[in-house]
């Protein structure tokens, strides 16, 4: 299994197992309430999810620029909804 595919399957593991929705999940990651992850929520959701914090910074980085389709360096529920269904579906 290679990173990449190792570290989505962590989230969704994590999203999973410890959440009863993506939307739950979403909810306790976006810790001031404004409806949009910044880097620093992500960071806490790899953390969660057991990623290494040398590769926090990183990915939450690599998450950002692969999913925020609007260019506001966040990841809003939409782009959160679509990330969680790519990770679902390359974990089949």
């Amino acid at each position: 299994m290679g990173r990449k595919e190792e570290i989505l399957n962590k989230i969704q593991i994590l999203i999973t197992n410890h959440f009863s929705t993506p939307e739950a999940a979403f909810a306790f990651f976006d810790k001031d309430g404004d409806g949009k992850l910044t880097k620093n929520e992500i960071k806490d959701l790899l953390k969660e999810a057991e990623i290494n914090g040398f590769l926090r910074g990183i990915v939450s980085s690599k998450l950002i620029e692969g999913y925020d389709k609007d260019g506001d360096e966040l990841i809003d529920w939409e782009e959160f909804k679509f990330a969680i269904d790519e990770i679902s579906d390359e974990s089949k």
